[in-house]
């Protein structure tokens, strides 16, 4: 099964919290590659809204986000869009 993995600094500057975190979520939710997110030594589920507030990603945080499964590359590719814009 077809791994993704990457390193990304957050530049939204709300960081990750309630509207950033929920398009995340319905981000993630469309494709079938489990995504995980994780922070210092915190993984969770990307396709949970409780898992990504309990991150408490803020701005310039580091995160990696892993794919996993068969669409992991566009998942993660269109999750980074999401993280790396600066609204």
């Amino acid at each position: 099964m077809p791994v993704a993995s990457k390193k990304i600094v957050i530049k939204n500057k709300q960081g990750l919290h309630a509207r950033p975190a929920s398009l995340f979520v319905q981000a993630a939710n469309k494709f079938d590659s489990i995504i995980t997110v994780i922070k210092d030594k915190e993984e969770v589920n990307g396709k949970s809204i409780m898992g990504i507030l309990m991150l408490g990603a803020e701005k310039d945080s580091v995160i990696i986000i892993r794919a996993e499964g068969p669409d992991a590359e566009s998942a993660l590719e269109e999750l980074e869009k999401l993280v790396s814009k600066e609204e």
